[in-house]
């Protein structure tokens, strides 16, 4: 395996975050090369500032990239509409995948992209970057190691604000356009606490019911508020309320009870990690004293990449993708027919 990875950005005119995986690409020192593939090159001259000499060759397509080049990795940062068309390729020239959430429309897309991934052993990830926060990483430790004892419950809540939801600039967007998104806020955000839920507990969501609705009333046909009741396969329950409520800014809480004790990770307050366990002298709060930082995408993909090379192992596999995008479109089939899903667990 080499010792340093070239990697393909593929993007186009309305590509999310941008702005952070310019810098996070940059700051990589396990990057040879990036090659790019802009379709209308809307972004080409940002990418060239910020990438610098690590960006060597510019493509229309990731048709004619992939003609042309043999990238270790492919990060792609498409609307949910046009990335499995992109993903697709990239797998079918032997390369593995980040992708920017939440990569489809349905998930029967998805699914036979994680079967064409596992076919060709290459791995599918999405770009789920909670998953690199040191609390969290803190707080999966500590439960693994039983600190917590059998878990009991979760709730999970993640909510943004619903003036973005009022320009009309939004309307128009594809965030806005569930053709072109596959859902709201629960593909967009609530996603990536779904995916913490699972992963902090070290299991899988099988069934799910509840609702999602448009609350707010703007003129987008995507969902900007759910409420979903949770079951993991390992037996204990959960909740998630997620949606777009307040005037600006964020609350994001998740908190789990166990056999012996409880822990809470409220970003509203940054109270990032605290706990309090049943030995404990009543009154008791353990804080998580360390750095919270490096956080977000640049570790996340810093990771990725390190993965591909075989120099760390992934930050998600194919089916941890798989898994939450699972219960997503599942999340829209109990709100559509009032009935709860049971989600395959592989």
């Amino acid at each position: 395996m080499a010792d340093k990875a070239t990697v393909a950005l593929i993007i186009s005119e309305t590509s999310p975050h941008l702005g952070a995986y310019f810098p996070a690409l940059a700051s990589s020192e396990d990057i040879k090369e990036i090659v790019l593939s802009d379709e209308g090159h809307k972004h080409t001259a940002l990418a060239k500032e910020k990438l610098g000499d690590k960006l060597t060759r510019v493509y229309d397509n990731p048709s004619q990239l992939f003609e042309k080049e043999k990238p270790d990795m492919a990060l792609v940062t498409l609307e949910a509409i046009k990335a499995p068309t992109a993903i697709d390729m990239a797998l079918e020239h032997g390369c593995h995948v980040f992708a920017e959430k939440p990569a489809c429309t349905s998930i029967e897309q998805f699914e036979a992209l994680v079967q064409k991934a596992d076919s060709k052993h290459l791995n599918l990830m999405l770009a789920l970057a909670n998953r690199s926060n040191p609390e969290v990483k803190a707080a999966r430790r500590m439960i693994r190691k039983g600190v917590f004892g059998k878990i009991y419950a979760i709730e999970l809540n993640y909510i943004a604000d619903q003036t973005r939801l009022t320009s009309k600039s939004y309307h128009q967007g594809w965030f806005a356009q569930k053709d072109r998104a596959g859902g709201g806020h629960l593909i967009w955000l609530g996603i990536h606490w779904l995916d913490l839920g699972m992963y902090l507990t070290d299991t899988r969501i099988s069934a799910v019911n509840g609702f999602v609705t448009n609350i707010g009333g703007q003129p987008i046909d995507v969902e900007d508020s759910v409420a979903l009741s949770l079951k993991f396969h390992k037996g204990f329950l959960g909740t998630l309320s997620s949606g777009y409520y307040t005037n600006r800014g964020k609350q994001s809480l998740i908190k789990i009870w166990g056999s012996k004790g409880w822990l809470e990770m409220d970003y509203s307050t940054g109270r990032y990690l605290q706990w309090h366990l049943n030995s404990d002298k009543p009154g008791t709060i353990h804080k998580f004293e360390e750095s919270v930082q490096p956080r977000g995408y640049t570790p996340f993909v810093h990771s990725a990449i390190r993965s591909v090379l075989d120099k760390e192992p992934p930050p998600l596999d194919s089916h941890d993708s798989l898994q939450v995008l699972r219960t997503i479109y599942a999340a829209y089939q109990a709100s559509a027919t009032g009935e709860t899903q049971q989600i395959p667990i592989e």
